[in-house]
């Protein structure tokens, strides 16, 4: 019998095996920061729980900071369930390369969107096909980070006064995020007046903290229901109001024509003087506030 060929590991590779991996990543980073340098600053929409509404708090919080005078754009960063193309009434909104890269697409107030949505019909599944037969969650997630990466290196954002970016739920996925974005991006928590949810975004602080990335504070969503035939809030969950070691920005109460207008994509359009929009318009003053200082 002919000798058997030893199997070489990872560790027996001398350097990358040749692969300028690390080079690649370098030249990769640099590019986006390069790319994000008109920014003045990055935001991150978290949460850690999942239906806390942090795609409709990132939507009305960009059509806050418009209202402000400030220039903005969204990163859709939940690639598997992406909801701010239609929040913006930008599902048919084709992504167009131009001179400096993809051409965002823009409302009509102005407000820029890159997200999924604009790319794959509701009706369809976001796929990344795995050459890893049976692993294929190891080649998704790798897929995804590299989506977003693409999008963050290769996209025109122009100069902008704000670029917030609306993540996906995950007390891990903040820190991953938080890690994959760097120092120059600033946290802000969304959470509900639920036991259960701030059990969960809890773990996210504590994920947030281990990185260098700053945590501005947190918005706890769906404090109450905004009746609007008594034009009064009433109670809407038993816990009571959230409390989290970490600077509260404002409470905005339930709104029933919130979730009307982010099914038709006419967030943009719609202000009004009920509580829930004056709450988010003070939260958008208080962030450009400390942010700006």
């Amino acid at each position: 019998m002919g000798k058997s060929k030893e199997i070489k590991t990872y560790s027996d590779l001398a350097g990358d095996g040749g692969s300028d991996i690390m080079g690649q990543v370098i030249a990769h980073k640099a590019k986006i920061e390069a790319n994000l340098s008109g920014i003045k600053q990055v935001i991150a929409v978290g949460s850690g729980k999942g239906g806390v509404g942090k795609s409709t708090i990132s939507m009305y919080l960009a059509s806050a900071f418009n209202r402000l005078g400030k220039s903005v754009s969204l990163l859709d960063a939940d690639v598997n369930g992406p909801a701010l193309a239609r929040f913006a009434g930008l599902t048919d909104a084709p992504l167009i390369p131009g001179q400096n890269g993809l051409i965002v697409p823009k409302t009509k107030s102005g407000i820029g969107v890159i997200s999924f949505g604009s790319l794959v019909p509701e009706s369809e599944a976001v796929d990344f096909k795995s050459v890893a037969s049976g692993d294929s969650h190891v080649w998704r997630a790798t897929k995804e980070f590299s989506t977003l990466a693409d999008f963050l290196a290769d996209t025109d954002w122009g100069k902008l006064d704000y670029l917030l970016i609306d993540l996906p739920p995950g007390a891990e996925r903040c820190f991953q995020f938080a890690e994959f974005f760097g120092h120059k991006t600033s946290f802000i928590l969304i959470t509900i007046p639920s036991e259960v949810s701030q059990g969960v975004v809890t773990r996210s602080i504590a994920a947030i903290k281990k990185t260098p990335s700053p945590i501005i504070g947190y918005i706890e969503n769906m404090s109450g229901y905004y009746c609007i035939d008594s034009q009064e809030v009433k109670p809407l969950f038993p816990s009571g109001n959230a409390k989290l070691d970490i600077p509260l920005l404002g409470s905005v109460p339930f709104d029933p024509s919130v979730a009307e207008h982010c099914d038709r994509g006419t967030v943009i359009n719609y202000a009004n003087d009920s509580p829930t929009n004056i709450s988010l318009q003070s939260i958008a003053t208080k962030i450009t506030n400390t942010l700006e200082v």
